[in-house]
């Protein structure tokens, strides 16, 4: 009877052992890894935010300045499009902002654009647009 005991306690300490690997998962939720918990974190997130958003409707532009700022630029581009296409070599766009001025230089084109409130301008030289 002991032959037979030492005999079926070797086949079963040497059998495989049937197991799964441990798998960890954390329970509080605010350490992540569920997806079910995203709408706890984003409620955390979103309580702790003390940033306000800076869109109000006074900041927001109407559509007649909109419009207004539209042709401006329309108005420049259609001006630098008749000098670029060898039209007229000089001319000068006044708004209520600002005051552009293109004169023909010396091989070149200069553009001055004037600030009307603050009296700043800049000057931009372009060369070879101009032929001789």
């Amino acid at each position: 009877m002991k032959p037979y005991l030492f005999n079926a306690a070797l086949l079963f300490i040497a059998s495989q052992s049937l197991a799964s690997e441990l798998v960890y998962s954390p329970v509080n939720p605010s350490f992540g890894g569920n997806p079910i918990n995203g709408t706890y974190l984003l409620g955390n997130a979103q309580s702790q935010n003390k940033h306000t958003s800076g869109t109000t409707s006074s900041s927001q532009r109407s559509s007649l300045d909109r419009f207004n700022d539209s042709l401006q630029s329309r108005l420049l581009s259609q001006l630098l499009a008749d000098i670029g296409e060898g039209g007229q070599n000089s001319g000068m766009l006044s708004t209520d902002d600002f005051i552009v001025q293109i004169e023909q230089g010396s091989g070149g084109l200069n553009i001055i654009s004037t600030d009307k409130n603050t009296g700043e301008s800049t000057s931009i030289t372009v060369d070879g647009l101009i032929a001789d």
